[in-house]
């Protein structure tokens, strides 16, 4: 057949933070030539996929990638050259047992999922659809609402404030195209105001500013005053969501807010600090608010606050299935944050999305804090139809390219297309208001 398989070769290339990864070319016997990208992260979860370096500390400080190149055009090349992309199940379960690792540590997940980008959007291309209508089906038209990080600290910043993410959400909006107004007029009046205080206004990994802060809730008064100064109200146009990265901080059982000074706290201590937020600030969505082995506490802190706002797990779940379906049973929180690379293959992916679906969770499509211009995680928020992505800051081009795809997608879908509050965020205590 035309359009089966002929070629794979992979690329060592530079992500967003100038870190060595992996971009996939494949080539279909029809002459279609694709291309996928592979991000990698900086706050990980200690059961994700592993990502292949090489080591040599001569090269990258250690982190090449020409092993998991190598394995890509020596192992994986040659099982599947001749196989048909449209058989994306059957592609990703060779892949598997070609590494045989529980974690893809043999071949590396970064190789893995490389191709497995790189063979989905060969498909779309082969069948003449876009990739979010290929992986979507007919059903494909529901726009993202944005989680866009405009204050940074933790692991993506060198500065006093512990929590990795502040992000606005600006669910008042009435399109994609205008949500992503909100935001980025949102983000300009916060340089404007950090630059009157004497603030920094250098930006961390996923684009958002990262000055030294007095306190981490300093952030959110401070997302507020920039959500009145671009003209919009804060909780009716714009929401706050929250990505503390609680692991990152997680000291001998106890949380350490070392970085703004504010002592240790037990996970209940947390809950508290976190109740105290969403009674003063128009906070919908908290991700990471606990430590990733912290289940007991995220259960208790889902029970306190889950009727309100929404209760992300990332690091906990890392899109495994085994460990969503824990959480389901344990009741430890109410939506997941979904990302590639951390499982390792598109198939295993959904898998994770459809099972977050069948609980009544919500589900966050996500980028990684070292990114590259790949925009394939713009077609598949839009493909698997949750209403919800995280894909950085109003600046930076590796952040920009996914938003600009998901206004090519909305321009392209005209009066089909879908955009409003999901049903994660619609149970949420503003939502209700």
């Amino acid at each position: 057949m035309s359009r089966t398989i002929a070629s794979l070769r992979a690329d060592e290339i530079l992500d967003s933070r100038g870190n060595p990864t992996l971009r996939i070319h494949v080539t279909l016997e029809s002459g279609v030539t694709v291309s996928a990208s592979v991000p990698s992260g900086a706050s990980t979860g200690e059961n994700e996929a592993v990502e292949l370096r090489d080591g040599d500390s001569g090269r990258y400080g250690g982190k090449g990638v020409r092993t998991a190149v190598a394995n890509v055009e020596r192992e994986i090349a040659p099982r599947l050259i001749g196989l048909d992309p449209t058989s994306q199940a059957e592609i990703d379960r060779v892949m598997i047992a070609l590494d045989g690792t529980p974690n893809k540590s043999r071949l590396g997940a970064n190789a893995i999922l490389g191709v497995s980008m790189a063979v989905a959007r060969a498909a779309a291309a082969a069948v003449g659809l876009p990739l979010y209508a290929y992986l979507g089906g007919a059903g494909a038209r529901r726009l993202p609402i944005p989680q866009m990080n405009i204050l940074n600290g933790g692991k993506h910043a060198d500065n006093s404030v512990d929590f990795q993410e502040f992000m606005v959400v600006p669910l008042g909006a009435p399109t994609f195209a205008e949500a992503l107004r909100y935001g980025a007029e949102t983000f300009h009046a916060l340089a404007r105001i950090l630059k009157r205080k004497g603030y920094a206004t250098a930006v961390g990994d996923e684009g958002g500013f990262a000055p030294d802060l007095g306190s981490n809730e300093e952030a959110c008064e401070l997302i507020v005053e920039a959500v009145l100064a671009a003209g919009f109200a804060p909780g009716r146009d714009v929401a706050i969501a929250l990505d503390p990265a609680a692991s990152s901080f997680f000291v001998e059982g106890g949380y350490d807010l070392a970085r703004s000074k504010q002592g240790r706290k037990t996970s209940a201590g947390m809950t508290e600090l976190y109740r105290s937020w969403i009674d003063r600030y128009p906070i919908v969505s908290l991700e990471d608010g606990l430590a990733e082995t912290d289940w007991d506490g995220f259960a208790a802190q889902t029970a306190a606050l889950g009727g309100d706002i929404q209760i992300v797990g990332d690091d906990n779940f890392v899109t495994n299935t085994a460990f969503i379906a824990r959480g389901i049973a344990e009741r430890t929180a109410n939506a997941v944050l979904i990302k590639l690379n951390q499982i390792g293959t598109v198939t295993e992916t959904i898998d994770a999305v459809d099972l977050a679906r069948s609980a009544g969770w919500g589900f966050v499509i996500s980028h990684r804090s070292g990114e590259t211009e790949d925009t394939f995680i713009a077609d598949f928020a839009v493909a698997m139809g949750g209403g919800q992505i995280k894909t950085g800051s109003a600046c930076r081009s590796e952040r920009i390219a996914k938003y600009n795809r998901l206004l090519e997608i909305e321009r392209a879908l005209g009066k089909a297309s879908v955009f409003g509050l999901p049903a994660a965020l619609r149970r949420t205590r503003l939502a209700k208001e």
